[in-house]
């Protein structure tokens, strides 16, 4: 029997970086968080890519549709300014939208600056693909996909991912176990799999 992998797209979104004018930080942040939060296998594909409108859709249906990527993590292009157009190319490319996932980012991130309330984060569902666009910023990533801990290491809010692995098996993914020391992820005990 074959040990059930997930295969995760790296998506950061950035101008600058794409063009090598300063050294891209939000790929190795992701996937440095994935393979330490992570039990299960991970294939990665990771872009780096422009803040263009049409390209960020189409990396996104490229990953989809014939990567067969199970989730897709986006870093960059969420706030207001005029070149940023993350939110709304996921969108356009979405079957459903999943509001939940972006209204927990801000509400973790209100914790360290007023300035939450100008991120547009979304999370959308393409096909059996969850895509959450992230914050730009490497501690941002961390502390939307962990939560916030208390002083003794006791969950304050919870972090995104601790909802992304039922997510997945509510749309046809794998089955994936986290490293609970980072992040706990939760589900109902009938949808609990027993270790083989």
């Amino acid at each position: 029997m074959t040990k059930e992998f997930i295969k995760i797209g790296l998506v950061s979104i950035s101008d600058r970086a794409s063009r090598g004018e300063y050294e891209d930080l939000g790929l190795p942040s992701l996937k440095n968080w994935l393979d330490s939060a992570l039990i299960t296998p991970i294939q990665f594909e990771t872009r780096l890519i422009a803040d263009e409108q049409a390209e960020i859709e189409s990396t996104l249906i490229d990953l989809v549709d014939y990567e067969a990527c199970h989730l897709i993590l986006t870093t960059g292009g969420t706030g207001p300014a005029l070149r940023d157009v993350t939110p709304e190319a996921t969108l356009a490319i979405a079957d459903k939208q999943m509001p939940g996932f972006g209204e927990q980012m801000r509400q973790i991130s209100l914790n360290f600056v007023p300035t939450a309330i100008l991120s547009r984060q979304v999370a959308v569902i393409r096909k059996q693909c969850l895509i959450i666009n992230l914050p730009g910023q490497p501690k941002a990533i961390a502390q939307t996909l962990a939560g916030l801990k208390d002083d003794k290491g006791h969950q304050k809010v919870h972090g995104i991912f601790a909802a992304v692995p039922y997510c997945l098996d509510l749309i046809g993914g794998p089955y994936i176990e986290t490293n609970e020391s980072i992040i706990q992820s939760f589900r109902p005990k009938s949808a609990l799999k027993t270790p083989a």
